[in-house]
């Protein structure tokens, strides 16, 4: 169990701080809407969606897995950050925002990582 911890732990890490440096990439991106963090879950769902299929296909090892997708797609990755930003978009009232936010991030998600476990096949 420590070693799977471990794995995820790295791998959070790497994952934590490449999503840090999209946020401060982005910070110009413009306001009212969250740029880096839409992006960061659209992309991160690809790299899981091509890490699930590739990883299907090519390696049966737990550690490789855990260390890729639950840890570096996991830090990575920002869904708390997503529905804390989309409960702050609804309390300022910004409805419009919310539902683009809210509706391109899931459907956008989803769509890429079929496509990213199609891909990998």
């Amino acid at each position: 169990m420590l070693k799977e911890i471990l794995c995820v732990g790295a791998g959070s890490f790497i994952g934590g701080a490449l999503r840090y440096a999209v946020a401060v990439a982005m910070r110009i991106a413009g306001k009212g809407f969250p740029w880096a963090t839409f992006m960061v879950n659209i992309a991160g769902c690809l790299a899981i969606g091509l890490l699930w299929g590739a990883l299907s296909r090519y390696s049966n090892s737990q550690y490789v897995n855990l260390f890729l997708t639950v840890g570096i797609c996991g830090g990575f990755t920002t869904f708390s950050t997503f529905s804390k930003e989309s409960f702050a978009m609804l309390q300022a009232g910004n409805w419009l925002w919310f539902a683009l936010y809210v509706v391109g991030s899931v459907v956008l998600g989803l769509l890429m990582v079929a496509a990213g476990y199609h891909l990998s096949k």
